[in-house]
């Protein structure tokens, strides 16, 4: 494995497939730079949800858009965690953004085009020189279509649900499972069906599919995908 060697990995898939988890623990190995895209979708709808532009009965779209240049979104890296930790605003909202209540309102706002199109632009900056593992819904088919590696993670709704809900009662949230089942499910859809960017898999994208296997399985299954392409 060449060391010197820069690519971009793009990792896209359904939500709860370990897209981020896999993500830190490769750019990790190679030392590379994280980006969790899903959490800068994230921090602007829980900015939409503490501004009273959404909730479950409506989405106040333009006041929404009207505020984008209100929206500052950094990742400052924690070194006790190992891995960077998303600020809006200058305020540590990581673990404010990993709530249920987020999760139900993220596809919704990332359905913005203007949204897209900022967040997009930030990312695409973020990779000028390369050297960056990135994960999201659309990284190898609009953000980065040029990337070298593009890995496509999928599992079934169910193997899906069961991990966020273990994850959530791990966490000490009271969660039925039927409710993430739900949330899962209602993202797919979500993602899948919107007209801007929606969630597909690219032509040149290697899919894995990690309904039955371990976190470490699936490590190791993507980073032998990286070691091929970096000794090419």
């Amino acid at each position: 494995m060449s060391k010197n060697k820069k690519i971009i990995i793009a990792i896209d898939g359904y939500s709860s497939t370990g897209k981020s988890t896999l993500a830190k623990h490769l750019a990790k190995e190679v030392g590379y730079v994280y980006v969790d895209t899903g959490a800068m979708y994230r921090a602007v709808a829980y900015y939409s949800m503490t501004q009273g532009l959404i909730d479950k009965e409506h989405f106040n779209k333009e006041g929404l858009i009207a505020d984008l240049d209100k929206i500052d979104l950094s990742f400052e890296f924690n070194a006790a965690l190992g891995y960077a930790e998303m600020f809006l605003n200058g305020k540590n909202v990581e673990s404010f953004i990993r709530s249920i209540e987020v999760s139900n309102m993220v596809s919704k706002v990332a359905s913005i085009s203007e949204v897209r199109e900022k967040l997009v632009e930030q990312q695409q900056k973020m990779a000028l020189h390369k050297g960056i593992v990135m994960d999201g819904r659309d990284i190898g088919t609009v953000v980065f279509p040029q990337a070298e590696l593009k890995l496509f993670m999928t599992a079934s709704a169910e193997k899906r649900a069961h991990r966020r809900y273990k994850e959530m009662i791990d966490n000490g949230v009271r969660i039925e499972y039927n409710t993430v089942l739900d949330n899962v499910t209602s993202r797919d859809y979500l993602d899948t069906t919107r007209a801007d960017s929606p969630l597909v898999k690219a032509d040149d994208a290697i899919e894995i599919d990690n309904s039955d296997m371990t976190v470490e399985q699936t490590y190791i299954t993507a980073m032998n995908y990286v070691n091929k392409k970096l000794s090419e």
